[in-house]
């Protein structure tokens, strides 16, 4: 039997409605998810402000407390926007209130605050009872005209009052101050940028409406943080971020060298990146400090007062500032990436990614309407004004039958009308005049009046009626922002700088981010790798796991890259630092890299990226590579001479000299010039010498001029001349002659 949908039975049948669970949830989710994009998270476009911020600016318009008016208690503003437009949390309007007075945060502040209103180390703000705020000059553009119907109104959340859907916005908001906010689904990043070079654009957008993103990144090189930094994106990358609308900027701290003299020096970082808390950068440079990560560096100071000084004390004097300074860049939020997504909702209604050239259209286009909305509402003031007018010229110039009228008559209303052909707001008007305007009621002073207004509505027509006066209106508008906002004013100037990053040494970056001590690698039969402390030369009193043994150990540091080969023919790279210290056995070498369990370790050594090696198969295959093509950066690593079973890498050898003797099993030498071997990053390379069975035994690189020399189990050395070796000498891959005299029986050069 399936199962019922409907509950059971509880006696309120009729009330009781089965709903798909799926469907409602679908149904519930989207509406929450619609209400944070619209609502919450996303700003619009045309103001650049979220609701949040719009109700605070709104409340604060209502309440009257202008930019030249008194302080109020920000304990009231925040009552004002709950109570009538914003039905959340005190705190939560009471820190979107403090942002907008943060000058670190905001690069325009919305709100001028008075009070403690938080700081650049995080410190949050003092109490909504204890901090004052009112509007500043560039909140006010976002409100000018809104009592003049620029924009539509809505019912607040009871419907007791009405809120504006957006402000007129005569402020480039969006970009100017940015945003950042996240939605269900979809987030959004915008940095903030320089007014001047906004108003810069938004003209020549009207001027040639064509104009691509790389005319406007002529005009706005890229964003404007209130913390100031340095921007060392490259241009290319910038004017794709705009164009798509997705990208993000790598800001970094500003920072100068200050000689203290004698030849000592400190580094002075005096602007931070946008949104970094100072003092928990400082907390995570100290860490690094203990934690011996940044071995150039000896000491962190804050020294900020109002301004942001952080002192950086090198270690010695002979350290390089720029390798210093790239090594915090890489290891703290000295340098930071900050995202650009701009996500904004077009229109009020539809959220989507825009351009750089987008958002400046779409906010032109609300000026404009918001010139045309202003417009017709001082025509209809003009055109009442006008009729009142026409009015008070029929009672000027009939003033005793006027007062007749009002004096005799039950209903004057209607006798002033049908005696003088007057309209209602007329009539109205002349009974509602007081008395003493009777004295003043001259006949010039509502002619001149007249005039004046008649010539002002044609104005307005004719506005209205061309595209062409409205975007030069727009453009005025635009222009008195930009002066207002003026590179050369306190507040306008530009804070972020653009710079190349510097091309250091990215191995010298890398040995200044640990602390150099010396290091012995042991590495056992069975692939256990271990560093010890110290150059220990004596192995001998080396402690492994039960049926393992020594296989090499060679004296490193910690600051130097360690290559291991593996019989694969593979290459692994690890830092000194990284490797397992020398209590126990260490570890596994395949947990740290990703090498194949038929796989042994053929051989490590320090990485020399000047050296160039020999490699070799047991087969007789080989060539020559460089030690800077073996470097992998990853887990996998490198895949270097190209072996399949049962043939494997053999041997490693440095490469001197001029020549090449090599040995097989089948005890014959072949010497042949170093010059007939091809130098490869990668292959199965070619034969160096050919055997009926059997295959290589050892392989020495030498100068011809010096002889080939060996030593024989019984350590005797010996040493062949040229003149002695010419029976061997040949070219590469011919079988060779049997083994000169004396040579051991290992078959090895090294008994």
């Amino acid at each position: 039997m399936g199962k019922s949908l409907t509950p059971p039975s509880g006696g309120d049948d009729d009330k009781v409605e089965p709903i798909d669970l799926r469907s409602a949830l679908e149904e519930r989710y989207l509406a929450y998810a619609l209400s944070t994009i619209m609502h919450r998270a996303l700003p619009d476009v045309r103001d650049g402000l979220k609701p949040v911020h719009r109700r605070i600016v709104h409340a604060m318009s209502e309440m009257g407390v202008r930019p030249n008016t008194a302080f109020k208690k920000c304990a009231r503003i925040v009552g004002d926007v709950i109570g009538k437009f914003h039905p959340h949390g005190d705190q939560s309007v009471y820190d979107a209130l403090v942002r907008l007075a943060q000058d670190f945060s905001q690069r325009y502040p919305l709100v001028d605050g008075q009070g403690n209103f938080g700081n650049i180390d995080g410190d949050n703000a003092a109490a909504y009872r204890y901090t004052e705020a009112r509007m500043t000059e560039v909140a006010a553009l976002l409100l000018e005209g809104i009592d003049q119907d620029a924009v539509d109104f809505r019912p607040t959340y009871n419907e007791e009052d009405e809120e504006p859907v957006v402000l007129p916005g005569a402020f480039p908001n969006l970009l100017a101050n940015g945003a950042a906010g996240i939605a269900v689904g979809m987030a959004t990043s915008i940095p903030p940028h320089n007014a001047h070079e906004l108003c810069d654009a938004a003209l020549l957008l009207i001027k040639k409406p064509s104009a691509e993103i790389e005319d406007l990144v002529e005009l706005i090189p890229g964003p404007d943080f209130p913390t100031g930094g340095i921007i060392i994106d490259s241009r290319e990358s910038m004017i794709e971020a705009y164009r798509t609308g997705r990208g993000g900027f790598r800001v970094r701290a500003k920072w100068e060298v200050e000689d203290l003299g004698r030849g000592l020096w400190q580094i002075v970082v005096t602007e931070i990146p946008y949104q970094v808390q100072k003092s928990r950068l400082i907390e995570k440079i100290a860490e690094l400090l203990i934690a011996r990560k940044v071995p150039l560096l000896e000491d962190v100071r804050d020294e900020s007062a109002e301004d942001v000084r952080v002192v950086l004390v090198p270690k010695s004097r002979t350290v390089d500032p720029t390798i210093m300074m790239e090594s915090l860049f890489r290891l703290t939020d000295l340098e930071n990436r900050f995202p650009l997504n701009m996500n904004v909702l077009s229109l009020g209604r539809v959220p989507k990614v825009m351009s750089l050239k987008d958002v400046l259209v779409e906010w032109l286009q609300h000026r404009r309407e918001v010139l045309q909305r202003r417009s017709r509402f001082r025509l209809a003031a003009i055109d009442r004004r006008l009729e009142i007018l026409g009015g008070y010229l029929v009672a000027y110039l009939n003033i005793d039958e006027v007062i007749r009228i009002i004096r005799e008559e039950d209903e004057p209303k209607p006798a002033l009308m049908a005696r003088f052909s007057l309209t209602d707001l007329q009539a109205e008007s002349i009974l509602n005049m007081r008395l003493r305007s009777l004295r003043k009621l001259e006949e010039f002073e509502i002619r001149t009046e007249f005039d004046g207004l008649t010539k002002e509505k044609s104005e307005i027509e004719a506005l209205l009626a061309s595209d062409e006066k409205q975007w030069k209106m727009v453009s005025w508008e635009i222009g008195e922002v930009k002066k207002k906002f003026a590179k050369a004013t306190e507040l306008g100037r530009r804070r972020t700088q653009f710079a190349e990053a510097p091309q250091a040494d990215d191995d010298a970056i890398q040995q200044a981010m640990i602390e150099k001590e010396p290091i012995t690698v042991v590495i056992s039969e069975k692939s256990w790798i271990r560093a010890l402390k110290g150059h220990v030369a004596d192995t001998s009193s080396l402690v492994f796991k039960e049926g393992d043994a020594l296989k090499l150990s060679f004296f490193a540091s910690t600051t130097d890259r360690i290559v291991i080969v593996t019989t694969g023919g593979k290459a692994y790279t690890l830092g000194g630092d990284k490797l397992p210290g020398g209590r126990g056995h260490g570890e596994p070498l395949r947990i740290m890299v990703d090498m194949e369990n038929d796989q042994d370790v053929l051989t490590a050594f320090v990485h020399d990226p000047a050296r160039k090696l020999l490699m070799a198969s047991t087969a007789g295959n080989g060539f020559v590579i460089s030690e800077s093509d073996m470097v992998a950066n990853t887990r996998k690593g490198k895949q270097i001479m190209n072996v399949g079973m049962p043939d494997e890498a053999k041997i490693v050898t440095p490469v001197k000299g001029d020549h090449v003797a090599i040995v097989g099993e089948n005890r014959k030498m072949l010497v042949f010039p170093l010059s007939q071997l091809p130098e490869m990053g990668r292959g199965k390379g070619v034969r160096l010498q050919r055997y009926k069975d059997g295959g290589v035994a050892d392989i020495r690189c030498f100068a011809i001029a010096e002889g080939l020399t060996w030593t024989d189990t019984a350590g005797r050395l010996f040493t062949k001349s040229k003149d002695e070796l010419l029976e061997w000498l040949g070219d590469r891959a011919t079988a060779g002659r049997t083994v000169p005299k004396g040579f051991p029986r290992s078959g090895r050069f090294s008994g």
